[in-house]
Formats: structure tokens, sequence, C-alpha cells
């Protein structure tokens, strides 16, 4: 199991917490990920934290769709790799949600299936640097001939000989995105995984493998979820501590009627809760909607207590099919992980 650490966005004052980036690649971890809403950007501090290691992996978690056109986002993994020395980058991709791309990028929400699928495709098309650029798919164009065109726009091919391997992951938990990072990407983020529900990721990944129709395996395929570790013995009082972020998600991040971390939990089987837990948050109670998160989703989608149960609680995880687990925790839980999965003995995979 690789280890990953996770830094996400910024809050009112841009910090990165180096030392403890630092600190996770000299025990084994194999990658660090940043994270962007409306706020701090996910790829400046991946340049920032190169310039301070030199093995650890870099990986957006994720960059937003409407942010940047797709030949902007392999420019900018492209440099970052090359400034970190090479085969560092990956590419995490999502499209958010339609309050922020609608809200703060001022673009269509549109079809996101198909902007993700030609995301995907152009920015690995730039990367190869075999011929200039061309692409006509159902929302990108290069070279785009739609309404405003002068039509002497033409085919280019990047000047920066850039890494043809960059690997580019999709962040999604839906069936139908799922199979397709399978298809054409070379990685999954999958929101809202946890080991009760791994079995219906797998006959999604094998659907994409058989589409891509080259072979595509899964030794061609990485799955890498974020889990949330706190070491403690009082696992009531850490639960407590998650619900807050949970409530806010579940029910306030995003549109009542377009909200994926919602649709999430009703996936892992809390639609009761999920229903209340929105209900209550959008009608300003908060504190009522914390407690509506039941403890047993909390419990299942973190591994929470002392060492020993965290120790005890990793093997369904281990079991799970990822091939990595980003952590989200302190610098307790950074070193325990790398004790548990061998990656502070030089084994993080």
């Amino acid at each position: 199991m690789k280890l990953g650490i996770s830094v996400g966005y910024s809050g009112a004052d841009m910090r990165l917490p180096i030392e403890k980036v630092i600190r996770a690649e000299q025990l084994g971890y194999d990658s660090v990920w940043t994270a962007e809403a409306y706020g701090s950007d996910a790829i400046t501090p991946l340049a920032f934290i190169a310039a301070h290691t030199s093995r650890i992996r870099l990986g957006t978690g994720i960059m937003q769709l409407a942010g940047r056109a797709p030949a902007m986002a392999a420019m900018q993994a492209a440099t970052v790799d090359a400034l970190a020395g090479g085969g560092r980058f990956i590419a995490g991709l999502g499209v958010s949600g339609p309050q922020i791309v609608e809200g703060w990028y001022g673009a269509p929400w549109g079809r996101p299936y198909y902007r993700l699928r030609d995301y995907v495709i152009i920015m690995k098309k730039v990367f190869a640097r075999d011929q200039p650029v061309t692409h006509n798919g159902k929302e990108f164009q290069l070279p785009y001939h739609g309404p405003g065109t002068l039509g002497i726009g033409k085919p280019l091919k990047s000047i920066l000989h850039m890494n043809p391997d960059i690997p580019v992951w999709l962040g999604s938990g839906t069936e139908t995105n799922v199979r397709l990072a399978a298809e054409v990407a070379d990685g999954l983020l999958p929101l809202g995984f946890v080991p009760p529900i791994a079995h219906l990721y797998r006959p999604w990944i094998e659907e994409g493998f058989a589409r891509a129709g080259n072979g595509k395996s899964w030794k061609d395929f990485e799955m890498q979820s974020s889990v949330t570790v706190i070491v403690t013995d009082d696992v009531r009082d850490a639960f407590r501590q998650m619900k807050a972020r949970i409530a806010l998600y579940v029910g306030g991040m995003g549109h009542s009627s377009k909200n994926f971390h919602n649709d999430m939990m009703v996936r892992r089987g809390y639609a009761d809760a999920a229903g209340a837990i929105q209900e209550l948050y959008l009608a300003g109670r908060k504190a009522e909607a914390m407690e509506a998160v039941p403890d047993e989703f909390c419990d299942e989608g973190a591994l929470v207590g002392p060492p020993d149960r965290i120790r005890e609680r990793y093997r369904a995880w281990e079991d799970s099919g990822l091939t990595g687990m980003t952590i989200a925790g302190d610098d307790r839980a950074v070193e325990l992980m790398a004790g548990i999965t061998g990656a502070s003995k030089g084994n993080p995979g």
C-alpha cells in the first residue's frame, strides 16, 4: 500500500506544512496532494514543495476543470514536473460542483462527463508531443471553431519537450466517471470510497478497461483514496470532531439538488441520514445536522482510535483493492501509518 499525505487547500492565510511533507518523504511516503476550491490553487504549492523535496510524487487532488483550459493544465503539470526533475507529477482532475463552476469561474455546468473525456485526451496529446494537437470533442475543440472564432487558429505542438508519461487521474465517485477513469486515465481518486463498498468499483473499472480496447488492466491503473487518521484514546470525541466537516459537506456543500457529497453518503447506504443532515443544515440548524451524522459513518471512512485499533481496522483498507491511501492527519498519524504499512522501512508499496 502506497502512502500519500494530504495538504489540501489553504484557509485565510497561505500556509503549507512543509516540514510535515519533508518528514513524510523521509518516512517513505509516495505522494503529496494539494487541492483547490475558491482560494489557493492546487498547482503553485506543488512547485514550492518540489523545491524542498527530492522524490515524493506531486499530486493535485484535484485541479478543477473550469479553472483552466486543458492545454494550460498540461503546460502547468509539465512545467512543475520538469522543475521537479521529471517523473513526479500526477495530474488529478475533477469537475468540482456547479456552484463553483458557475458561481466562481463563470462557466456553464454543461456536460461534465464529456468535458472530462475531452480534457484527458487533450492533455495526453499535449504531453505526447508527437504531432500538433487537434481535437474535435463534444466540449472542447482544438483549434476552436465555435461562435466568435476568427477561423485562423492553427494546430500547435508544445515548445517544451514534456514528459510524455505524466499520469492523469480522475477524482470522482459516480459509476459513469469511474468507468471513464478506467478507460482514458491512469488512476482514480474515488470520492467517498470505504471498504464496505469496494465491491462496487471492480466491475465499473473492469468495464472501463474493456472499453479502452488496448489490453489495459489493473497493472496499468492506480486507485488512491483519502483517509482521515486520528490517533486518540477517545474515539467518540474524535467522531464529534469529524461530524462538523461531514455536516458541512453533506449538508451545505453544493445546492440541495446537486451535492456530490450528499450523493456519496446515499451511495454508502445512509440515505435517511443524508436527507436529514441536508434539511437541518440548510435550515440553519447546524448543531443538529452534526448530531444527525451516524457514528458508524465516521468510523467506516476513517481510522480512529489508539494505535492498536487503527492497526486492526487498517486491514480492511489493505484488502479493499486500493493501491494507495492519502493520509489526512497530524504528525502522530503520519508517523503511525508509515510504521503500519512498512513505508518507514523503505517499502511504501
